[in-house]
């Protein structure tokens, strides 16, 4: 890593207004300035490409959602403006910090974006929106891209862990996340590591500390909220750039998180991300993966399932919504998308809307479906999240699985090719197969060189036809 950028502010030694800064303000400090595209390992790099092309994915089935329209109206009414930045695959132009918060909250809204298991949420929903943001009217090469959006990832993270190490409730990712955004911003805005230390402070302070159990127990638009961890960490680095100050992010620098900074540009947290296959939250995939299981194993015709017993983790189990209104209640249930996949033979965007909350077949298997928490399940969470599944028949005949994760953890990540073809499965019906393959190959030739971002901005923001 580099000791200065080149022609920028930022210094690893802090300047002298901030000798009170502790080790993990000056590890921060010191990875914000000083990362080189050059100092990532290959596997990072691609892993960078794997998170952007899959956010772009949930981005344009989030596009496709009553909360994403209602988003970006939202938006574009309130916040519009004639410079700015563009809503995704929308086009419209707004206040950057407002283009963040709704291209964020769009991600969170179709719920299929990756996620860290120890922060027990999702830290690119939040840079990516961001990133994009800073990028309108900028001159970025593609190279600083991935490394921005890797060191987003990397202080989210962290951020993140040190957030449930130190609170005394679980958080939604938009309390942690907004760290990351700050840490970009403070990198494509060159701060010294003084005004990065205020951003901070001022993300932090301000992010959206909600309650996430409330959103489980209650679905609604609210989701995780990222897109509040988007627009505070954004506009948390524009206020410290205008000199305005916060107090210390306590989950950089106070001593108890220590070691969670210390091993920055060392550890690669990104690698320890997980990819969804299912676009519902994460708790209900290992249950969802385990009844796709015994269905396929089996060959069942699922009329002739009569019951359905899921032993979970407690916060699984949470997910009780049975009989689904709406996209979130559906996304926050454990009973419906089990149901949905075992009736359909596999779960995706048709199966958590419109047509499919009535499905008899579906509703069937919901009634007849039973939770129960499992003490050895709570003990591995959020490290592990399991399930086993019961399928009682008609015959009288019990059908029991093993203790079951789910596919797109680093233990058994989704291929190249399962994420490419989950991108194409979005993206194709939306945009057609020329712009999808156009965004695709961009990604994929980011890192090769130093060429404008515009053209690939356009793939991004250019509105869907029709």
């Amino acid at each position: 890593m580099r000791n200065k950028r080149e022609g920028g502010a930022i210094e690893n030694a802090p300047p002298a207004s901030a000798t009170a800064l502790g080790d993990g303000a000056r590890a921060v400090a010191a990875f914000v300035a000083g990362l080189d595209y050059e100092d990532l390992p290959a596997a990072v790099v691609a892993q960078a490409q794997r998170c952007l092309l899959d956010l772009t994915a949930a981005a344009i089935g989030g596009h496709g959602t009553r909360l994403g329209r209602i988003v970006r109206d939202h938006v574009a009414r309130h916040y519009g403006t004639v410079s700015g930045a563009r809503l995704m695959f929308d086009g419209r132009t707004v206040v950057p910090a407002w283009a963040a918060m709704a291209n964020a909250t769009m991600i969170d809204g179709f719920d299929s974006h990756d996620g860290h298991p120890l922060t027990k949420g999702h830290a690119g929903v939040a840079v990516l929106p961001a990133l994009l943001a800073l990028a309108a009217g900028r001159q970025i090469p593609g190279k600083e891209v991935l490394t921005a959006l890797t060191l987003g990832y990397e202080v989210a993270i962290r951020a993140g862990i040190a957030t449930h190490r130190t609170c005394c409730d679980y958080h939604t990712s938009g309390s942690w996340n907004a760290l990351g955004v700050a840490a970009v911003a403070a990198r494509l805005l060159r701060f010294d590591a003084e005004t990065l230390r205020q951003a901070l402070g001022i993300a932090e302070y301000n992010g959206p500390r909600s309650q996430m159990m409330r959103c489980i127990d209650h679905p609604t638009m609210l989701k995780d909220g990222s897109g509040w961890g988007a627009m505070v960490g954004l506009e948390a680095a524009l206020l410290a750039a205008d000199g305005f100050t916060g107090a210390p992010a306590l989950v950089i620098e106070s001593a108890e998180v220590g070691d969670l900074w210390a091993d920055l540009g060392r550890r690669w947290r990104m690698l320890e991300l997980y990819f969804k296959p299912y676009p519902v939250c994460r708790w209900a995939h290992p249950a969802i993966e385990a009844a796709l299981t015994l269905r396929r194993t089996h060959e069942l015709d699922p009329a002739a399932v009569s019951g359905i017993e899921i032993a979970s983790f407690h916060e699984a189990v949470r997910l009780s919504t049975s009989r689904p209104r709406t996209t979130e209640e559906a996304q926050y249930s454990l009973a419906f998308p089990v149901a949905a996949a075992l009736a359909r033979d596999g779960l995706g965007p048709a199966d958590i809307d419109n047509e499919a909350l009535a499905d008899p077949k579906i509703l069937r298997l919901v009634d007849a479906t039973r939770l129960t928490e499992r003490a050895e399940y709570n003990a591995r969470f959020p490290a592990e999240r399991l399930a086993d599944v019961v399928l009682v028949l008609a015959d009288g005949r019990r059908l029991a699985s093993p203790p079951t994760a789910t596919r797109g953890d680093p233990g058994s990540p989704l291929s190249d090719g399962e994420l490419h073809e989950k991108y194409r499965a979005l993206a194709e019906p939306a945009l057609g197969s020329t712009r999808s393959s156009a965004i695709a190959e961009a990604i994929h030739d980011l890192g090769k060189s130093d060429a404008e971002l515009a053209p690939f901005l356009d793939l991004l923001m250019d509105p869907v036809a029709g």
